[in-house]
């Protein structure tokens, strides 16, 4: 089994190691990539041997043979590069978001419409053991109908969305496509509901300032008082985390909220946070049901049952796994079957296409104040 991998970064490359893990049969034959040296030097150590590396897409396209493609690019070039192998009926796996504006949104829609390709949206929140547990509780009846859903995602690691590529909201198209777009999809995925609209709130209370554009940490007065600097408080700073959070150039809302409301009435609350630290981490929810409500917490791995009318209260704990706890390794493994033709997506461009615009009309909302209705005849 050969694939071929576009945007060979540091995500995608861990994700790659993950299927060729779970299929001593697959092996990547062809790489795309616009940092190829970078790229050829991070193969050259894994001891890969006969890979081909091209300059565009279409080149690679045109002259290898492969069983499927895995596309890892900025997220602007999700949607672009994801055309290009639906029209080719290639097993696909693509990161997430799959789009970063309506009209993308729309493109990918119909080519999906047109293609054959099997499709692994990187959506792994919704295949964890936590996920699955509460999904399973959720459908037994044991909480009644879900009424009501309270989530939240508190990231200790936030300062990546200010200091790295990720500042640039042209690129990302805000936090609730970075995010948001996991929750919202572990949540449809639990509800299995149809969301009609959506209002949101964003902020950017911290993260800002005045200082120069560009400024990198190394460069600044402040780098060894500033809180953020990356050149003496490096604890989970990356040394390429290294551009000042305070300067008039950096991007994104450091704070969001969200409430989606469903055609039956019921409505989902959602809030993210990217300047708290530590043991204030928190990434979860809470489904409440008349007879009762279960939450869980992804950090602590512990999901709980709450009875409303007797005094029970059950509690499950698992072990939260690796790589976004555990659900990477399973999204590689249905890669895996894909390419071989067999089995079906357990995260597919349908679920991909419903999150991307949730986050998309939350992002309008934001900007425009007013409730965004979704649409249905995407």
């Amino acid at each position: 089994m050969n694939i071929g991998v576009i945007g060979y970064g540091r995500r995608m490359g861990s994700v790659v190691d993950k299927v060729l893990q779970q299929d001593p049969s697959v092996r990547v034959n062809a790489i795309v990539d616009v940092n190829r040296a970078g790229v050829e030097a991070r193969v050259a150590e894994k001891g890969w041997e006969g890979i081909a590396y091209y300059d565009t897409v279409d080149e690679m396209l045109a002259a290898e043979h492969m069983d499927g493609v895995m596309v890892g690019t900025r997220c602007t070039l999700h949607t672009p590069m994801a055309l290009k192998v639906l029209e080719k009926g290639l097993p696909l796996y693509l990161e997430k978001p799959v789009a970063t504006d309506m009209a993308d949104l729309l493109k990918l829609k119909a080519a999906s419409e047109r293609s054959r390709s099997p499709v692994v949206v990187s959506f792994p929140l919704r295949v964890t053991s936590l996920v699955q547990l509460v999904k399973e509780i959720v459908d037994s009846g044991k909480i009644g109908t879900v009424e009501h859903v309270q989530a939240v995602n508190n990231v200790p690691y936030g300062r990546v969305y200010f200091q790295n590529w990720y500042r640039d909201e042209a690129e990302t198209g805000g936090l609730f496509l970075q995010k948001a777009t996991h929750d919202f999809d572990y949540i449809q995925a639990v509800l299995r509901q149809k969301p009609g609209a959506v209002c949101a709130m964003t902020s950017k209370q911290v993260f800002r300032g005045n200082k120069p554009a560009g400024l990198k940490c190394v460069d600044c007065s402040d780098n060894r008082t500033c809180l953020e600097s990356t050149v003496t408080f490096k604890d989970d700073i990356e040394p390429t985390w290294q551009y000042c959070c305070y300067a008039e150039d950096t991007g994104n809302e450091d704070s969001g909220s969200a409430l989606i409301r469903y055609e039956s009435g019921m409505h989902v609350s959602y809030s993210q946070n990217f300047f708290i630290r530590k043991g204030v981490a928190q990434r979860g929810a809470r489904f409440m049901g008349y007879k009762g409500t279960v939450d869980f917490d992804f950090y602590t791995g512990v999901v709980k049952v709450h009875m409303h009318h007797t005094s029970r209260v059950e509690t499950y704990e698992l072990a939260p796994g690796g790589n976004h706890f555990g659900g990477d390794d399973l999204l590689a493994a249905n890669f895996a079957e894909l390419l071989h033709g067999r089995g079906e997506s357990i995260s597919n461009l349908s679920d991909g296409l419903v999150s991307a615009q949730l986050c998309i009309k939350a992002q309008q909302s934001a900007k425009t104040g007013m409730f965004q209705t979704l649409d249905w005849q995407l």
